[in-house]
């Protein structure tokens, strides 16, 4: 049972007024296909919904994100991964909390390294990155500006 009285892997409510939406992964196979599929609904949601303008770069690149954090948590930390997606001033807040307890670290360019990329890809696409220690491991927040100068679409 996750923080917030939900299963595993099942969102927990979601509403106008917080315009956010928390849920608990637990690692099974399909666990980062369901946080990027969660994360596309609740912008969509907040679009439809609440006329919150979000670019189809913004929801791909919240996604690409979501995908990169989780699979690092699941990666290196035991345990459940939390996600919350947050609205705030034009951004989408992601964060992934786990229970490692070592921080990222981008590594120095290497042509040569084949995968490996995934902090450095979200360090790019991040309007605002932190990664902070906290009691029993670590949470990571990326912010992800809603609209572009490309497309407003």
């Amino acid at each position: 049972m996750g923080d917030d009285g939900t299963a595993p892997d099942e969102p927990a409510a979601e509403t106008a007024e917080t315009a956010e939406l928390a849920f608990e992964l637990d690692g099974t196979g399909t666990c980062i296909a369901r946080a990027r599929h969660l994360a596309a609904g609740f912008l969509a949601r907040m679009q439809t919904d609440h006329g919150l303008t979000v670019s189809r770069r913004a929801t791909d690149l919240t996604q690409l994100v979501i995908s990169e954090l989780v699979t690092n948590s699941l990666k290196y930390a035991p345990g459940p991964v939390l996600v919350n997606l947050r609205i705030t001033a034009g951004a989408v807040e992601v964060a992934v909390r786990d229970s490692g307890p070592v921080l990222p670290r981008a590594r120095a360019a290497d042509t040569g390294r084949v995968g490996q990329h995934g902090l450095e890809i979200v360090l790019a696409v991040a309007q605002r990155f932190e990664a902070r220690k906290e009691p029993g491991g670590k949470s990571i927040t990326v912010s992800i500006a809603l609209r572009d100068n490309l497309s407003s679409t």
